[in-house]
């Protein structure tokens, strides 16, 4: 049986919706993760590294096992917003915070999120993150219009 969502008020933009998003994931929030994703099925997920996951039930599953190792200490930063009518693509710089034999470091991912507007407000549709790299950040470039 679905587990019911609890409501999330001001989800009146995306990056309202983002913002939960990355305060559930530091704070290891299932229950508050879980209710800002659309209560559409085709719903995707791929964690670096990992495959794709598909459908809210995989969805969950994944960050479960991914909140068994705690919270995750995920910080976006050089955001760049689309939005297209009742859809919106954010481009993410995530900065996550990890301890390393060296000491305490950040893991660099780049990764997309995709949001629907809805009757409930803008809710999330796929989470795409690439794999991570450690040291500083990584130098955001303007490639044009080139696509590959």
């Amino acid at each position: 049986m679905p587990r019911s969502k609890p409501p999330i008020a001001n989800l009146a933009t995306a990056q309202d919706t983002e913002a939960h998003f990355y305060e559930a994931l530091q704070s290891g929030d299932i229950e508050r993760l879980m209710a800002l994703w659309s209560d559409e099925d085709e719903v995707s997920c791929i964690h670096p590294g990992g495959p794709r996951v598909l459908g809210l039930a995989a969805v969950r599953a994944s960050f479960e096992s991914l909140f068994e190792q705690g919270p995750v200490h995920a910080h976006p930063e050089q955001v760049q917003h689309f939005v297209y009518a009742d859809c919106a693509v954010h481009s993410v710089l995530e900065r996550v915070s990890v301890t390393t034999d060296q000491g305490p470091g950040s893991v660099w991912l780049w990764a997309t999120n995709v949001y629907a507007k809805t009757a409930q407000g803008w809710k999330l549709v796929s989470h795409h993150a690439s794999p991570g790299l450690l040291g500083p950040a990584p130098a955001q470039r303007d490639v044009g219009n080139t696509l590959h």
